[in-house]
């Protein structure tokens, strides 16, 4: 295998091996079954996993996809095997990727160097799966100390008329009748051994008179008895039969005569046994239909009855059907009236447990007592802030007197100071 190339170049390969290229996976895998074949794969493969045999394009054309996969990673398991080599036998339900993995292992391990990814064998088919299953063949046969030998080529036969050689491929109408008229008269001369025919007397007559005919007229010197005792005697071996032949055409018209004959007789018994039955079968379509007519004025009354009932069935299934749905409704209404009421009920018991727990009264009072030592101490610090203000105000008119009262001074004596 060579290296991977771009399409251009594929395409330049393909014109350049010419049109049949694209048909080689065919003609390997032609081969490939040959090999395997002459590795006894028959008996040692396919009747210890019990398949199916391939056929000489199994690999060459996508069928079934999973089949083919399996198949492709047993027989490989299997000629690894046959290389010497250890390898468990693939399971359907095995991992592809280490399955893929695992024989091309192998492969390199037996020097085969190839370019393309292990995702091209997933499929089971095409040209890379045939040439791993090659050249593993190749290395089983190598392993199996098998030779391909020289063909041997049959000796030709010089000798004779050159030149008198019959065209086989030029066969005539005429040489083909007389090959099946060969056959035909093998066939009778085989069956008719023992039958003495009216050529065989002429025979035994001419030998009798040293095989010549007389040219007088015969006089017979036999008496009637004599005759009459020996025709007796030889009456039960002669048998004078004359051979028809299938092609001609008067035994094919008096074959169809024969045949009309009869069928004339037996479709003049048939037509009178024909129109009994006819007769018979319209005796029993008409009592048919009289029954159907009295079963149908018998029932009519009763099929009216059921025709109301069904109707009467289906306005009851109506009503039902509303009815039903009014009842979801209601239901819906009374589950949203009933977590009303839980929610009412909870509210009415912790209103009730609080108004029966003396827990809150006793906290108003401790509030209440809180609230009067807050009252007086804040009486006590209106008192001293009064009487400050008043011994401040007291202070200030002291000093306004005493402002009042004093002397007053020129502004010369207050230079002097």
């Amino acid at each position: 295998m060579s290296a991977r190339r771009g399409p251009a170049e594929e395409e330049a390969e393909e014109v350049d091996g010419g049109p049949g290229l694209a048909y080689m996976p065919f003609v390997v895998m032609d081969d490939l079954l040959d090999k395997l074949k002459l590795l006894n794969y028959d008996k040692d493969f396919l009747m210890e996993l019990r398949m199916k045999p391939v056929s000489r394009h199994y690999f060459a054309v996508a069928t079934n996809p999973g089949e083919q996969f399996y198949l492709f990673t047993s027989l490989s398991a299997w000629l690894i095997r046959k290389t010497g080599r250890h390898m468990e036998q693939p399971q359907e339900y095995d991992d592809p990727n280490s399955t893929i993995s695992s024989i091309l292992d192998h492969l390199r391990q037996l020097g085969v160097t190839f370019d393309f990814p292990p995702s091209k064998l997933k499929t089971g088919h095409g040209e890379h799966a045939i040439f791993v299953l090659d050249r593993l063949a190749d290395f089983a046969l190598k392993q199996s100390n098998f030779l391909w030998k020289k063909p041997v080529y049959p000796a030709e036969d010089t000798g004779g008329d050159e030149g008198e050689v019959e065209d086989e491929a030029e066969l005539t109408l005429d040489k083909v009748e007389e090959e099946m008229m060969a056959e035909y008269d093998d066939n009778d001369d085989e069956e008719e051994e023992n039958i003495l025919h009216m050529d065989d007397l002429k025979d035994l007559t001419r030998q009798k008179d040293g095989d010549a005919w007389p040219h007088e007229i015969l006089h017979s010197t036999t008496t009637s008895e004599e005759w009459k005792l020996e025709l007796e005697r030889v009456l039960p071996q002669l048998k004078v039969t004359i051979r028809s032949d299938n092609r001609d055409w008067r035994s094919h018209i008096e074959q169809m005569h024969e045949h009309k004959a009869k069928i004339n007789e037996t479709f003049n018994f048939t037509q009178k046994q024909l129109d009994g039955l006819h007769s018979e079968i319209s005796r029993s379509l008409d009592k048919i239909a009289s029954r159907e007519k009295y079963l149908n004025g018998q029932l009519e009354p009763l099929l009216l009855e059921y025709r109301n009932l069904q109707n009467v069935a289906a306005e009851s299934r109506e009503q039902y059907r509303q009815v039903s749905t009014k009842l979801v409704e209601k239901s819906h209404e009374l589950a949203q009236i009933s977590d009303e009421l839980d929610r009412v009920k909870h509210e009415m018991e912790e209103r009730g447990s609080s108004m029966t727990d003396g827990t809150p009264l006793v906290n108003i009072r401790k509030a209440l007592t809180r609230v009067r030592q807050e009252i007086t101490a804040m009486d006590v610090r209106i008192g001293v802030v009064e009487q400050k203000l008043l011994q401040a105000k007291l202070k200030h008119k002291s000093n306004m007197q005493r402002d009042m009262n004093a002397p007053v001074y020129n502004n010369m004596d207050m230079g002097l100071f």
